[in-house]
């Protein structure tokens, strides 16, 4: 496992090279997850820096993940745009996984959109539907705040009565009945290892558990944010829905379609929202 010191120094390091490159402070930072990545098309007078050429960023191995931080104006809000995410499953320690969100965080920005896909665990729920973070359970077994606390980050024990920022849950649902997109429920995100997908008796355990949908990503960015004072809003692309008592396979490729074919309505939604955030 990587030093305290060692993560320190790394994070450092490429906020510092970050200072020299980035025109502004972004207001917003918005993650982007599977099947969701054309959002960078959206961002007006761009700058697009790969993950390859950022110190001691990840690499992302997901087909589906980009891989690059991308600055730029979303109307008159000034933001930053991780194309593609990293996972826990690729090896990644969780430190890794929330790396770009801390060294984000310390640049200034004060607002996160985390993006994913999803399955869905609720029977009221639907494939293609989008869901907005009520709240979370990380059964990942990791915790990326483990080990000494930097202070000058965040604190020991950081609150997480609120996870979720009401007034941007709110405002989610707000955007999401202005522009008429009707399939839009709020509930419970469930963190797995992965990579392998559910069993039946871990679907119905998952539900019991009382999550809504389960995936295998963003919680441990969503963590290091709020540990960085991060108001944060989650939203999953609900890909599929599965009845532990009448299973069906889970494919990939169809998780992934679902989330393609969500992302301009997806869009459209963070769109609003984003205009709506005081800057």
């Amino acid at each position: 496992m990587q030093g305290v010191a060692e993560h320190k120094r790394q994070v450092e390091e490429c906020v510092a090279h970050l200072k020299q490159l980035l025109p502004f402070t972004p207001d917003l930072l918005i993650q982007l997850g599977t099947g969701l990545g054309h959002f960078g098309d959206r961002i007006t007078s761009a700058l697009i820096l790969p993950y390859s050429e950022i110190p001691h960023f990840p690499r992302s191995t997901v087909a589906s993940h980009s891989g690059n931080l991308i600055l730029g104006y979303l109307g008159d809000k000034k933001v930053a745009v991780l194309q593609g995410r990293f996972h826990f499953y690729e090896g990644y320690s969780t430190k890794e996984v929330a790396f770009p969100i801390r060294v984000l965080s310390l640049l200034g920005a004060k607002t996160l959109i985390v993006t994913n896909a999803a399955g869905g665990l609720n029977p009221l729920f639907q494939a293609g539907s989008i869901m907005v973070f009520r709240d979370h359970l990380n059964f990942l077994g990791e915790n990326p705040l483990r080990g000494p606390n930097i202070d000058g980050w965040g604190p020991r024990f950081p609150d997480f009565s609120t996870p979720y920022h009401p007034g941007l849950i709110k405002t989610a649902l707000d955007s999401a009945s202005f522009c008429k997109i009707t399939n839009v429920i709020s509930g419970v995100y469930v963190c797995i290892p992965g990579p392998s997908l559910e069993t039946p008796a871990e679907t119905r355990w998952l539900r019991e558990s009382g999550a809504d949908a389960v995936g295998m990503s963003s919680v441990p960015e969503i963590i290091v944010a709020k540990h960085g004072g991060m108001d944060v809003l989650g939203l999953s692309v609900v890909s599929n829905v599965n009845d532990p008592d009448n299973f069906e396979p889970i494919i990939l490729e169809d998780i992934i379609a679902t989330a393609e074919a969500m992302e301009p309505k997806l869009e459209q939604l963070i769109v609003e929202i984003a205009a709506r955030i005081p800057s």
